[in-house]
């Protein structure tokens, strides 16, 4: 039987990091991957790298750059003739990033030496994790230290089931090799908004039914009101409080019955996207038998040092209670490898930036307004918008705003908004910041350099202060 010092299940943005570092520590290791590419390969990567963050960005970055060039570019003197879209080429080159990406995490772990087991986990006690692999033959390996990092899947809703052509998952979103023209998505969320921004730019009459009365509940209401209204000129049909009671697939078309505060409704898509959000995928890991408990939602219960209640075994990323965000699972397994090591282990997860891939892009760190009112924390706000930034202004992207809280005693930041362009880059200064336990103050009095898009937060600093310069 082969041992090892570390075993880790699941090769995601969490799992293979983990490994990695468990390697880098002197720890012999090994990882657990059952994923099949759409070459019907083995890959690594997991959701993110193969169906989630890094092919959506791809198709994102695609469409922005046809509507740019259909919309946007004569403003700037360029002219182009007529500006045509091949979804098959798009969708190709979206798989070519994804296979260089998986590919090189099979590089990196050959790279610092771990052992990558191609199959499916199950934990079968005392250290020892029964790997079945595709063709049928199976192992048992022992570790020392086990950890469980299978991520999630999308979650189906039983009125609108997945067909795989007509009604598909956020996977299946994909790979469209042709531009619906009618384009309905259950649910508004970040997964929702960023591929109805794909398709619509190229071309699709996109609606997103929504259940919860609230456009993006977990942001800052200033900057979702700004977003909802951006989103709605840009042609997507958000439907607030619209709840789904079935949708049906024909040859043709998808009908879907919904209910609103208008009474039942009903519409008709080419295509119908399921994007209600994401469970812990813990099924067939043996998880009651190895002692390992969950929560009523499926969520792997840990403690600080993501030690679940069977000795040895530890659970990080999707399968455990917070956010569910690549750069989260990430430093969770950065964070349980040096804490096996016997190192500090410990991931702050008040400074972890969110962020939503939309033109303008939408990012946050941090409390918003709304839960430091109902907190009673004594609060000043700074807000400075883009509008006003002269790099913006040049970019044609002036839509937006950043958005600054901070104690109204201390001046310490307690929360970053921004609704702009790159705000994915940008929100990185604030997360340093509020790591340091940087005051407005701080942010303010550093040299920004000009003209940038990073003005606008120091500008917002300012205004928390009544000093802005450019309102």
């Amino acid at each position: 039987m082969e041992r090892y010092d570390v075993l880790v299940i699941g090769a995601g943005p969490g799992g293979y990091v983990a490994a990695i570092r468990a390697a880098q520590l002197g720890l012999k290791t090994a990882c657990v991957e059952r994923w099949i590419g759409k070459e019907g390969k083995p890959a690594l990567g997991g959701t993110c790298l193969n169906v989630g963050c890094i092919p959506s960005k791809a198709l994102l970055e695609s469409s922005e750059q046809y509507h740019r060039a259909r919309h946007d570019l004569a403003a700037h003197g360029i002219e182009v003739g007529e500006v045509g879209i091949d979804p098959a080429a798009m969708v190709a080159r979206k798989d070519k990033i994804v296979s260089q990406f998986t590919g090189g995490i099979a590089g990196l772990f050959k790279k610092n030496g771990v052992t990558w087991l191609q199959g499916s986990a199950r934990l079968a006690g005392d250290g020892k994790v029964e790997v079945a692999g595709g063709d049928g033959a199976s192992q048992t390996v022992a570790a020392e230290h086990i950890i469980i990092a299978t991520g999630s899947r999308p979650t189906p809703l039983s009125v609108a089931p997945v067909d795989g052509e007509r009604i598909v998952d956020s996977a299946g979103a994909l790979d469209f090799t042709e531009i619906p023209a009618r384009l309905g998505i259950i649910g508004a969320g970040v997964i929702g908004l960023e591929l109805g921004s794909v398709w619509a730019r190229l071309g699709s009459d996109v609606t997103l039914l929504e259940a919860v009365p609230d456009f993006l509940p977990a942001a800052d209401r200033a900057i979702a009101a700004q977003a909802q209204k951006a989103f709605a000129g840009q042609g997507l049909n958000i439907r607030l409080g619209a709840k789904v009671t079935a949708a049906k697939a024909g040859a043709d078309a998808v009908t879907v019955d919904f209910e609103d505060k208008d009474g039942a409704q009903q519409a008709q898509f080419d295509r119908l996207i399921v994007a209600v959000g994401r469970q812990p995928v813990t099924d067939g890991l043996g998880l009651e038998a190895a002692g390992v408990a969950c929560d009523e939602r499926g969520f792997i219960q840990v403690d600080q040092r993501f030690c679940t209640a069977a000795r040895g075994v530890y659970a990080i990323g999707d399968v455990v209670r917070g956010p569910m965000l690549a750069h989260r699972a990430s430093e969770d397994g950065i964070a349980v490898a040096e804490g096996i090591a016997g190192q500090h282990c410990h991931v702050d997860y008040g400074t972890i930036p969110w962020i939503i891939y939309t033109w303008p892009e939408i990012a946050w760190v941090g409390r918003t307004e709304q839960a430091l009112k109902a907190e009673g924390v004594p609060y000043t706000v700074g807000v400075f918008p883009f509008q006003a930034n002269g790099r913006a202004r040049a970019m044609e992207a002036a839509q937006g705003q950043v958005k600054l809280l901070a104690h109204a005693e201390t001046d310490r930041v307690l929360g970053v908004h921004i609704m702009g362009p790159h705000a994915s880059e940008l929100i990185a200064e604030a997360v340093v910041a509020m790591e340091f336990c940087a005051s407005a103050e701080d942010i303010a009095r550093i040299v920004h350099a000009h003209p940038t898009l990073s003005e606008a937060l120091h500008e917002a600093a300012l205004a928390a202060h009544r000093r802005a310069i450019h309102v």
